[in-house]
């Protein structure tokens, strides 16, 4: 496999060639260009560049091959997602290699909760309740794989608590009609291939509020011209929706695919713009920078779920049911719509009911 020397001596090389070919030396913006392609393509080629560095001690090469197998085993025996195994494994490599570092380790025979402890001291500060919840149910994972497979002497998951949460204690972040205009006109703007494409995919967010997973997943197959319709497969319920194709999604899907879209032999809608041309997988990044640019400061979340509550919210106030709602984004019941009633305050005062009695004046 190739290094980072490797590439920095065929660079030098490339150099001295061009200034003997032309007599000149080259300007230094030309010099990352190829960089940058060959680093491209090594990431296609191995998969990952740069490459690991080498352990460089016995704690780190004990780390490395449990965080390999715990992989494994959350995608073989467990059948996770690949972005949940992956926050799981961001969690354990960090947890692992703490612990290896504190105490000069070799093995996590010795490890007790006072260690886990420590750690979410370490961890805790600027995290929220939710966070660390996200913690807590993360390392569970990790204390339950290490006791399966007899690396510590205890199965500690049990004693690993978490912050209690309540079922709607928080407010959903929400977009105002406005902010939504604002972001899809400043993208519309960008005609390049990544312009046409995020435009598409802010246009499939705000008109219908589908997850984000639901979006990467559309498929060419999902659009049916004739009849005017999306099939969405919902990501957390298993089912299918047969959606009315809007009109101005119709629209930006065409000029994307039309325009945008590179030449692939994959059948998902949308692709990364730039080679290796592979379906996306996330578009948090996407949305955020989309956001930035156009100057929308949303209160919390600034992702592609802050259009799933939007449009919930938007719903509501055109006096459509929970339920129509919630079969409408693909919620398995309509509980999953009480937390968007919280968005909701002017248009639950107007219905507010007068409570008959006296006034008392103290």
């Amino acid at each position: 496999a190739a290094t980072p020397v490797e590439v920095s001596n065929y660079l030098r090389c490339a150099v001295r060639r061009f200034h003997q070919r032309h007599g000149y030396s080259s300007a230094p913006q030309w010099q990352s260009i190829p960089r940058a392609a060959i680093h491209a393509l090594l990431r296609l080629v191995q998969k990952r560049w740069p490459p690991e560095p080498m352990a460089s001690d016995p704690g780190e090469i004990v780390c490395r091959a449990v965080c390999n197998e715990y992989r494994e085993w959350l995608s073989e025996q467990r059948g996770l997602a690949v972005a949940t195994a992956d926050d799981l494994m961001w969690e354990a490599r960090h947890f692992l290699a703490w612990y290896t570092e504190r105490t000069g380790a070799t093995s996590f025979m010795e490890l007790g909760i006072g260690d886990i402890d420590a750690y979410f001291k370490m961890r805790a500060p600027g995290l929220r309740r939710k966070s660390l919840k996200d913690v807590s149910d993360r390392l569970r994972s990790l204390m339950r794989y290490l006791h399966k497979t007899g690396r510590t002497t205890s199965d500690f998951a049990p004693q690993i608590i978490a912050p209690r949460l309540y079922a709607y204690e928080t407010i959903p972040s929400a977009l105002s009609s406005e902010q939504i205009t604002a972001v899809l006109k400043f993208t519309q703007k960008d005609p390049s291939p990544m312009g046409l494409r995020d435009y598409a995919i802010l246009q499939l967010l705000s008109a219908y509020g589908l997850r984000a997973g639901e979006i990467t997943h559309l498929r060419l197959d999902d659009i049916n011209w004739r009849a005017e319709t999306l099939r969405i497969r919902h990501s957390k319920t298993g089912a299918h929706s047969l959606l009315p194709l809007m009109e101005p999604v119709g629209e930006a899907l065409i000029n994307y695919l039309r325009r945008g879209r590179p030449k692939t032999d994959a059948r998902e809608i949308f692709i990364r713009a730039r080679a290796p041309y592979r379906p996306l997988s996330r578009i948090y990044s996407e949305v955020r920078r989309r956001l930035e640019a156009a100057g929308v400061k949303p209160h919390g979340k600034r992702g592609p779920h802050i259009f799933r509550h939007s449009r919930a919210v938007s719903l509501l106030r055109s006096s459509v049911s929970p339920k129509v709602i919630g079969d409408l984004l693909g919620h398995r019941s309509a509980e999953a719509t009480i937390p968007y009633l919280k968005l909701a305050t002017e248009d639950l005062r107007a219905i507010a009911l007068e409570i008959p009695g006296q006034e008392v004046r103290s």
